[in-house]
């Protein structure tokens, strides 16, 4: 019951935001932190043998597959900086301010809430870019950074607290583990991403190869993990390797899946969000000598901290490779300040934080972990502080900054050429085969072909600037209302006979399947 309350309630109020001027992770949030108060609500404790190996994968797997693989291989050195520098250096810059900042905590301690808070969440970064609208290649950036500094930051955690509990842990150590998770975690994602596609692509029911949509980030995740590579990219190689590779699966499949992947990441999303804010009383419980002042305190300057360091890493990062090297001076496109600015900023942190940290174990050789509580109530106001003061001020700050708009006639143009010449290829294609005896059609039935190739050609240039002068409604938008009133009257028309019983409900099933699928390709072909 409490796990369907979750669910029912945070996609409620995803839905409800919609409606309003907040995106909808900063409103669960919210909602959270005050429903966690609410008499009679039980606690949500975010257990990190559900959240890593459960939520994670089919999050990182959503993402993946909408990414571009050519978008992300193009701004790789920026990516790369961002999800492994930039993660290990916020990791030991947190690490030591927090050692500065509060007495008696050891380093260890301080650099395991460093690893913690250091990566930005892939949720977050997605949802707010999504509703922004950023550039292209400032969310390709952010976009590839959030998918791959997990896996930085969990064996930076992995290293820091072996290191804490006394396990031995050395520099040479930590790296070694570094790079055999890393290396690991992309082999078994080059291993498993073919024979995956195949099997997918030789099922032949949509039904069976959905099921195995929804199989695959777990089935990668955990071969890796069974090795102790990074589960994170196992999961991001084979999505970005299925999802470049998606137009080589049946239509039916892909409709159903695009349909199934939004409505899992929808309730993932939201109730990752709700369960966010339903950690406070949780977190608060055993906090100790740290409550009142001394607690928000640290919480303030750690905030300040993790904004600031983010900001000292970019700027340099950006512009001095370019000073340095003239080969990426001639390859890459320019860096703005703008750009720069807006990357600093859009430093969310989210639930992979939180989970990381709930896993601190609570004794080490039978002695309280140091400062567990500190540190679990640290991680939380980072995330809280991250989420609503920088996911609230950025899509102001970058309407702020005014960044250059998509050029739409440019891009309905070169949408157009395309179109040109793949309805060339295709006509081409349907001449030589109605040649052949054996594809003998009538000619109303060839002519409709060709209607329906010459429509989609023509589709594109019709939206370069024409408009109804009377309704001031473009040809496309026209197009769309009137196929709609055609198929809602046909629509109508099956339903009446189904009532009458001259047809049954498998056949008006089947009828209404029809319309459905003419609806879409109304749509498709006006816009």
């Amino acid at each position: 019951m409490p796990l369907l309350l979750l669910v029912a309630g945070s996609a409620a109020i995803a839905g409800a935001a919609r409606r309003t001027p907040v995106p909808a992770p900063l409103l669960l949030v919210a909602v959270g932190l005050v429903v966690s108060y609410v008499p009679g609500i039980p606690d949500y404790t975010l257990d990190p043998e559900v959240v890593l190996p459960l939520l994670l994968p089919p999050l990182l797997y959503t993402s993946a597959s909408d990414s571009s693989y050519l978008d992300l291989r193009a701004q790789l050195r920026p990516v790369a900086l961002l999800s492994v520098g930039y993660v290990l250096f916020a990791t030991f810059v947190v690490g030591w301010a927090v050692y500065l900042l509060v007495p008696g905590m050891p380093l260890t301690s301080a650099v395991v809430l460093g690893a913690v808070v250091a990566p930005p969440d892939a949720v977050a970064a997605t949802a707010v870019a999504r509703r922004v609208g950023l550039p292209s290649r400032i969310t390709t950036i952010l976009q590839g950074e959030s998918l791959l500094n997990d896996a930085t930051a969990i064996t930076a955690y992995k290293v820091a607290l072996a290191a804490a509990v006394g396990a031995g842990a050395t520099w040479a150590g930590g790296v070694e583990e570094f790079l055999l998770a890393a290396v690991g975690g992309v082999g078994v994602g080059l291993i498993l991403m073919a024979p995956l596609h195949g099997l997918r692509t030789h099922l032949k029911e949509p039904l069976l190869q959905n099921t195995l949509s929804l199989l695959i980030p777990f089935v990668a995740y955990g071969v890796a993990e069974q090795f102790h590579a990074s589960g994170v990219l196992a999961v991001v190689v084979v999505a970005l390797y299925l999802g470049h590779r998606a137009w080589e699966v049946d239509f039916a499949t892909r409709l159903q899946e695009e349909a199934v992947w939004k409505m899992v990441a929808f309730i993932l999303e939201s109730a990752v969000f709700a369960l966010i804010g339903l950690q406070l009383p949780i977190v608060l419980r055993g906090l100790g000598q740290y409550e009142g002042v001394a607690a928000a305190w640290y919480a303030v300057a750690l905030f300040l901290v993790v904004v600031a360091a983010r900001f000292a890493w970019v700027y340099p990062a950006a512009f001095l490779p370019r000073i340095l090297s003239a080969r990426i001076r001639g390859r890459e496109a320019n860096p703005t300040w703008r750009g720069a600015m807006v990357t600093s900023w859009a430093g969310m942190r989210g639930v992979v934080s939180l989970a990381i940290a709930f896993s601190i174990p609570v004794t080490v050789h039978g002695a309280p972990f140091p400062h567990r509580n500190l540190v679990l109530f640290l991680t939380f106001t980072t995330v809280i502080g991250t989420l609503v003061v920088q996911g609230l001020t950025l899509p102001p700050l970058i309407r702020r900054l005014r960044f250059p708009g998509r050029d739409p006639q440019a891009e309905t143009l070169a949408e157009a050429n395309a179109q040109a010449q793949a309805s060339r290829a295709a006509e081409a294609r349907l001449d030589e085969l109605l040649s052949d005896d054996r594809n003998e059609l009538p000619p109303p039935l060839a002519d409709r072909l060709r209607m329906v190739l010459e429509r989609r050609r023509n589709a594109v240039w019709e939206r370069l600037g024409q408009t109804n002068p009377i309704t001031g409604e473009s040809v496309d938008d026209t197009y769309r209302r009137l196929s709609r009133e055609m198929i809602s009257a046909e629509r109508a028309v099956f339903v009446r006979l189904r009532d009458h019983r001259y047809i049954d409900d498998e056949m008006l099933r089947t009828l209404l399947r029809r319309l459905d699928l003419e609806e879409a390709a109304a749509y498709r072909e006006a816009g």
